[in-house]
């Protein structure tokens, strides 16, 4: 059966019972009728994996009490019955070890973010998603909203001249207090340097500050001046950042992330700022864009109008003033997975797949990496070389 005549088939690991994000990405996969999930180990407890894949009514025999097991059972299956890719939903620390063992055994893969722990893991993966041809998509899911990507094309299409300044923000309120202390799951494994890694509110959502300002404006930082915080009493993580980019070209930027900001709940937002106009978008108002341009009046860009570009025409599901939002934007990363993935099943070539890679994922790796060293630096600019 060719893969054009039936759904993709797909495993997750991670995402049980009481998980957040879990939940959210088999929402998005399943929202377009392209993908099916059929195979799991949803948790590190082995009890409760089996519990949580029974909750979503898989057969038992594709329901494990341990990552290595599901991959152990899809080596041997017929290749007609295998998965098509392994969706990884995991804390941090397990992402490398169960990404390499898929993509080493010729699986495609799709992995939260932060992609890893250390460069040199990342470029491990870079190097063996490239030996083996395999996809591997990053769920820096805010770049599949229709405006983003909207935004995205104005930019690299000089609607608003040459970009001179960006400045990117990430607040969030939800770990002001020590939530951690009072057994939130959430913030227990976030703030737990062996789960999360040595990055904080930086790993967490910096890193998607990151990627969209690279996704916009497709920049690259040349340095960075960092200055993390760890306000939280008793955390050993930051919980604030605040750098100062200079960007590829002589572009200057500012990224400010922070989980402390009390009232805050996911404001995340991008201005770029040209020699001829600026764009302005915000998570919370996701089908909207402001392009304010240079002595005119400021024009208003929504979702599902006329006129957008074909990248944000083709992430929208509903006319414009039907609301949608995070799980949507969710699934347009899994659509551009999913069409490359059927485009090499058929022998071809996926020409508008349009989703983050392992390689967008491993410059974000990179950038954590530079933000911690020149954080802990006395000098004031630490060059990204």
């Amino acid at each position: 059966m060719s893969a054009a005549s039936r759904k993709l088939r797909y495993a997750m690991v991670g995402g049980g019972r009481d998980a957040f994000i879990g939940a959210v990405h088999r929402k998005a996969a399943a929202l377009d009728g392209q993908i099916e999930l059929v195979a799991a180990a949803l948790s590190s407890n082995p009890d409760k994996a089996r519990a949580s894949g029974r909750d979503l009514f898989l057969a038992e025999d594709r329901n494990h009490g341990c990552w290595q097991d599901l991959l152990a059972d899809e080596l041997k299956r017929p290749p007609e019955e295998r998965i098509d890719f392994v969706s990884i939903v995991t804390p941090n620390h397990l992402h490398y070890p169960v990404a390499q063992a898929f993509v080493d055994a010729g699986f495609n893969v799709v992995c939260d973010k932060p992609l890893v722990h250390t460069p040199e893991q990342a470029q491990a993966l870079v190097n063996a998603v490239a030996r083996q041809n395999t996809v591997f998509g990053v769920t820096y899911n805010y770049t599949g909203y229709p405006m983003v990507r909207q935004m995205r094309e104005m930019v690299r299409s000089g609607v608003i001249g040459a970009v001179r300044k960006v400045i990117v923000e990430y607040h969030q309120g939800w770990l002001a207090t020590a939530v951690e202390a009072s057994g939130n799951k959430q913030a227990l494994w976030r703030t737990d340097p062996a789960q999360s890694g040595l990055a904080g509110a930086l790993g967490d959502i910096g890193s998607h500050a990151e990627n969209l300002l690279a996704s916009v404006t497709g920049l690259e930082v040349e340095a960075i001046c960092a200055d993390l915080g760890t306000l939280g009493v008793g955390r050993t993580l930051d919980d604030d950042v605040n750098l100062l980019l200079r960007l590829r070209g002589g572009v200057r930027a500012v990224l400010v992330a922070s989980q402390i900001c009390v009232g805050c709940e996911n404001d995340l937002r991008l201005r770029v700022f040209g020699s001829t106009g600026t764009l302005d978008w915000r998570q919370e108002q996701p089908s909207q864009l402001w392009h304010l341009p240079l002595g005119e009046s400021a024009r208003l860009l929504t979702r599902g109008s006329v006129g957008l570009c074909a990248a944000a025409t083709q992430a929208t599901r509903l006319p414009t003033g039907h609301p949608e939002g995070f799980i949507e934007a969710f699934a347009n990363i899994y659509l551009g997975v999913a069409e490359d993935i059927r485009a090499r099943l058929d022998g071809s070539q996926a020409t508008t797949a349009d989703y983050p890679r392992v390689e967008d994922g491993a410059r974000g790796v990179y950038f954590i990496n530079k933000v911690l060293q020149s954080s802990h630096s006395q000098d004031k600019w630490t060059l990204c070389d």
